[in-house]
């Protein structure tokens, strides 16, 4: 049960951003109704998150990856049932998505993809347990501009992840919309696949 009350006071600048996040994501995120409550930190948030999607230099892929890994380990309900629905939408391959919290024994995984979630929850430790060998892998693969994005990505889903788990918002059945999709279109006789409309986030 959510910490906070998720009927916050209906100002107009909540009421902008409830049609927003209603056409775009076609619900009203519980996390945007908890920080209404301090509407100069649900402000200082969305346009963080603006600036959060346009760093371009990390794969998309990847970026998934580590955000995931890092909301698994800190165990946000609310950030895996999103990030499973958004990168889904854009056409990831959903069984990478799907084993993240089980990343180390599974085998859908390319060796850099591996360190890239190693690296998420290493970062994620507290204390951070980052090693220096993981980082030049990393890097030389990688690359200086990609290897500070992933390493800002993953701050910033701790962020997102920590402030989700503390206020006790869990899954609004994002995932489970997806399956549905599938299970849809498969009884209809069409075969399921992965949408490819893209999302803001």
């Amino acid at each position: 049960m959510a910490r906070v009350s998720l009927t916050p006071p209906r100002t107009l600048f909540f009421r902008v951003m409830e049609w927003y996040s209603r056409r775009t994501y076609g619900k009203v995120l519980d996390p945007g109704k908890a920080l209404a409550h301090n509407p100069r930190v649900l402000w200082g948030d969305l346009r963080f998150e603006q600036s959060v999607t346009k760093w371009n230099k990390l794969d998309s892929d990847l970026k998934a990856l580590a955000v995931m890994a890092s909301a698994a380990s800190i165990g946000c309900s609310w950030c895996m049932d999103f990030g499973f629905w958004e990168n889904a939408e854009r056409g990831m391959d959903r069984r990478k998505l799907h084993e993240v919290p089980e990343w180390r024994d599974s085998e859908v995984y390319t060796p850099l993809e591996r360190d890239v979630m190693e690296y998420a929850e290493a970062m994620t430790a507290t204390p951070p347990a980052v090693t220096d060998d993981l980082a030049a892998r990393l890097r030389a693969r990688l690359g200086e501009p990609a290897f500070v994005e992933l390493t800002a990505m993953v701050a910033v889903e701790n962020l997102r992840s920590r402030i989700n788990a503390a206020l006790g918002l869990t899954s609004q059945g994002f995932k489970d919309s997806c399956d549905l999709g599938d299970a849809a279109r498969t009884a209809a006789g069409r075969p399921a696949r992965d949408a490819r409309r893209s999302v803001a986030g």
